[in-house]
C-alpha cells in the first residue's frame, strides 16, 4: 500500500511539472501552434516508447536477470553434488541390481555433445529402475543422510531454488528419505512394510538424482570445463563398466 502511495504520488509529481514546462515554453515563445504541435507529437511516438520499453528493453532486462538468477542456482546444484549428491549418488547405486546396465549409459566423455546429452536424457526417462536392499546398507545411508541434515535444510530454504521445480522436488525427495530412515531406532529391526516403504523412497529419490546429476554434468562440460575433466575421472559409475 504504501509502495502504491509513493507511486501515485510520483505520477502526479510528474505530470504537473510536465504541465509547468509547457507553461514555461508557451510564455517563452509565445507560439501555442508550435507546442501544440510538439506535444501532438510527443503523444503520437507514445506507441513506440511503450514497444520499446516493455517488449524490447524489459525482455533484454528479463533475459539477463533470468541468466543471472540460473547461474546462482547451479552453484547451489553444484555445492549439493560437491557435498552430498555424488556421494549419495554412489550410495544408492548400490541398491540397483542392475546397476552394469545403468552405467552403460552414464560414462560420459569428452566427445559427448549436447545431442549426446539429450539422447540419454530421453533413455533414463523410459528406463525401469529396480531397487533392492541385497547390497545396499541402510544403515550406512541413514548416517550419511542424517548427518547432512542441517546441509539439505539450508539448500531448502534457498530462495533461487523457486526457480527450478526439478531441483526442488528432488531436494524434497532426499530430505524425505533422510526423515524416513531417522525415524527408525534401529534401522537393521524395521519390519518389511517399512522396508518396502524405503525402498520406494530410494527408488524416487535415486531416479531424480540421476536425470539431476545428467543435467549438471551437461553444464559443468558447456561452462566449467576443468570441472567436467575431474567429474569425468570421478564419476562413481565408472566402477560399475
Amino acid at each position: 500500500m504504501k509502495r502504491l502511495k509513493w507511486q501515485i504520488f510520483l505520477g502526479l509529481s510528474l505530470v504537473i511539472l510536465a504541465g509547468i514546462l509547457h507553461l514555461i515554453h508557451y510564455f517563452i515563445f509565445r507560439d501555442a501552434r508550435q507546442l501544440l504541435f510538439y506535444m501532438v507529437d510527443d503523444i503520437a511516438f507514445i506507441p513506440i516508447q511503450v514497444l520499446l520499453v516493455t517488449l524490447i528493453i524489459n525482455g533484454f532486462l528479463n533475459i539477463r536477470e533470468k541468466r543471472a538468477k540460473m547461474q546462482k542456482l547451479n552453484m547451489v546444484i553444484g555445492t549439493f553434488f560437491s557435498v552430498v549428491g555424488t556421494r549419495l549418488l554412489a550410495s544408492l547405486s548400490t541398491f540397483n541390481p542392475n546397476i552394469s546396465d545403468l552405467a552403460k549409459l552414464l560414462i560420459i566423455t569428452g566427445k559427448w555433445d549436447d545431442e549426446k546429452f539429450s539422447q540419454v536424457s530421453k533413455q533414463l526417462k523410459t528406463y525401469e529402475y529396480v531397487i533392492e536392499k541385497q547390497n545396499g546398507d541402510l544403515q550406512e545411508l541413514k548416517a550419511f543422510l542424517v548427518g547432512e541434515r542441517n546441509f539439505l535444510l539450508g539448500l531448502l530454504a534457498n530462495p533461487n531454488l523457486l526457480e527450478h521445480n526439478r531441483f526442488t522436488d528432488l531436494l524434497w525427495a532426499v530430505f524425505h528419505l533422510m526423515e524416513e530412515l531417522a525415524f527408525q531406532n534401529d534401522i537393521t529391526q524395521i519390519s518389511d512394510e517399512d522396508q518396502n516403504h524405503i525402498l520406494v523412497d530410494i527408488k524416487r529419490a535415486y531416479t531424480l538424482l540421476i536425470y539431476e546429476w545428467l543435467e549438471y554434468m551437461k553444464h559443468l562440460k558447456d561452462s566449467y570445463p576443468y570441472l567436467f575433466a575431474l567429474a569425468m575421472k570421478t564419476n562413481s559409475f565408472r566402477i560399475y563398466d
